[in-house]
């Protein structure tokens, strides 16, 4: 595990980019991790879903998948793909301070 400076904030990532502890995440810290991540700027449905995937992953202690997202957000697997292209539920989940999807390879 390594720490790092995101936002003016130290937190602490794994190996693959995901941070640790999802309570050291703020808005600000998404931001630079989405430009990362190749999104450029966070609209209201990105944070619609971002704002889900945080409720839903610190009541259940895991990131959710993009089947739950999809299902519980109301948001199309269409859609998730245009606003996280690549991989939109391990993206998200990257994004939102959670960590990486079961199933996500």
């Amino acid at each position: 595990m390594a720490s790092r400076t995101i936002a003016g904030k130290q937190v602490q990532m794994n190996d693959e980019g995901f941070m640790t502890d999802p309570n050291e995440w703020n808005k600000e810290i998404a931001v630079e991790i989405a430009r990362e991540e190749g999104i450029a700027d966070l609209t209201l449905t990105h944070w619609k879903v971002i704002d889900f995937c945080r409720q839903d992953g610190l009541s259940s202690g895991k990131a959710p998948t993009l089947r739950r997202i999809t299902t519980q957000a109301g948001i199309s697997t269409k859609e998730m793909f245009t606003l996280f292209p690549k991989g939109p539920a391990k993206k998200v989940a990257k994004i939102s301070g959670l960590g990486k999807p079961e199933g996500c390879v």
